[in-house]
């Protein structure tokens, strides 16, 4: 006990030596002074009061009811958030609660150095329910087969619009679960082939923000599996087909 008095006697005993220390100063030499004495006392605080401010972030965030969850990766950098703007202003014109999360992201390009980066965090997206529908490229649709990520459009879709989409050709046939990587064939009762996504590349949504150097290139919109806002999807698919 006597060693823990006398502890909390030194600390006490240095705080106020380092108060008055700090009274007879000025300006930039209190600055000064702390940092040097303090600094990986203020670092530690504010890492920690990041640290909780992150955590407390992210449990907010989850708490908040959420209507859909937008993937998109387009074959350009083009900048298609005034068509969302739009579309969610007409989506929450309803009045239900809910936000609407659109991940603008950059082009999903096999050739590129960060491609194994993108196919993980697409991967957990998908996983871990953070994605509802994509509007992505080739490149990316295919990596969401070999997932077996893509809701067939047949259950995604209500008949009618299933129905207007294949009589215009703007229904896509894949096979689901391609490979398993490293151009390994998936077993033959892991490819499923069905209608996975719907052609956007002549839609009016496409000739706006499709427009690469060598023209259109295909582009694709694309329903999650384990979406739990599959109303919304649907909304958001009618949009899109537009022309």
């Amino acid at each position: 006990m006597a060693c823990k008095k006398d502890g909390h006697a030194s600390v006490w005993q240095e705080l106020l030596r380092d108060w008055r220390t700090l009274k007879r100063l000025h300006g930039k030499q209190r600055l000064e002074f702390l940092w040097d004495y303090y600094k990986w006392r203020v670092i530690a605080c504010v890492c920690a009061i990041a640290a909780v401010s992150t955590f407390a972030s992210i449990l907010w965030e989850g708490q908040k009811p959420c209507r859909l969850r937008v993937c998109v990766a387009l074959n350009t950098a083009a900048d298609c958030s005034e068509w969302f703007s739009s579309f969610i202003g007409e989506l929450q014109a309803d009045g239900k609660a809910g936000t609407v999360d659109i991940n603008f992201d950059q082009t999903f390009d096999c050739s590129s150095d960060f491609h194994q980066v993108q196919q993980l965090e697409i991967m957990s997206f998908v996983s871990s329910g953070q994605m509802d529908a994509a509007v992505c490229g080739e490149d990316m649709y295919r990596y969401l087969l070999e997932l077996n990520a893509c809701l067939p459009l047949d259950q995604g879709l209500p008949e009618e619009l299933y129905k207007a989409l294949s009589a215009g050709g703007k229904l896509v046939r894949g096979t689901a679960g391609l490979t398993e990587g490293h151009n390994i064939p998936a077993a033959p009762e892991e490819r499923a082939e069905g209608y996975y996504a719907v052609d956007l590349t002549d839609s009016a949504f496409g000739e706006l923000y499709n427009q690469t150097e060598t023209g259109p290139e295909p582009l694709y919109a694309v329903i999650i599996s384990n979406t739990e806002h599959l109303e919304e999807c649907q909304r958001l698919i009618e949009s899109l087909t537009e022309t």
